[in-house]
């Protein structure tokens, strides 16, 4: 089964809190937790990776937290994931990993996956997170 980890689930989530927020209005990991009841250590965990790919920035003081270092248009799914998750594969030999498999080199299957693997990475491309919150406070997801 191909799944994300509930750490990107949460990366995903926060990041759909701020980007509901005021342009620059700052939140801590504990509130975001909170609101979605997530686990806070590693909701805090989360964010600071989030920060360090550059996604989010974090801001010191009593009113600090974090914020969405760019629009959230121009923010893509594929780019959350990869900065929590590594490398978007369906398969071990696609992340690059071709000495983990003993049938590499006979595999029937690589040449389809390979096709899977770029339209499942292009449709999360495409997808932005104001995609995944509608394009305003109140609207369906």
């Amino acid at each position: 089964m191909f799944t994300l980890s509930k750490r990107t689930d949460y990366g995903l989530m926060a990041l759909a809190h701020l980007a509901d927020q005021g342009e620059g209005e700052a939140t801590n990991a504990k509130a975001i937790a909170a609101a979605y009841c997530i686990p806070a250590e590693l909701l805090a965990k989360t964010m600071q990776t989030l920060a360090r790919s550059g996604i989010v920035e974090s801001r010191n003081g009593p009113k600090g937290g974090y914020v969405l270092s760019r629009r959230p248009e121009s923010i893509t799914v594929a780019e959350v994931i990869r900065a929590i998750e590594g490398p978007i594969a369906m398969a071990i030999c696609q992340a690059g990993e071709t000495s983990d498999c003993d049938q590499y080199q006979h595999c029937p299957i690589v040449r389809p996956m390979e096709r899977i693997q770029r339209k499942v990475t292009g449709l999360l491309e495409g997808m932005t997170l104001l995609d995944m919150i509608g394009t305003s406070v109140g609207e369906p997801r």
